[in-house]
């Protein structure tokens, strides 16, 4: 249980800096709207994505989770 914890605050971290560095690179690079916007709602879903995985992993529904 506690490695799934760890886990668990190691990928939303990940998830959280990833956020981080596309957001600061977006608002570095002129870009035009629509491919910000793009950006911005596929981000999200990968974010969600990740964590739906770790929360899968806390509450028992993936075999293996554990930082190796």
């Amino acid at each position: 249980m506690v490695e799934t914890l760890i886990a668990l605050v190691v990928y939303l971290l990940i998830a959280g800096l990833i956020w981080w560095a596309v957001t600061t690179i977006i608002a570095v690079i002129p870009l035009p709207e629509p491919i910000k916007t793009v950006i911005n709602v596929v981000m999200i879903v990968i974010i969600c994505l990740i964590v739906i995985y770790a929360l899968l992993g806390l509450i028992g529904h993936i075999p293996k989770f554990a930082l190796r």
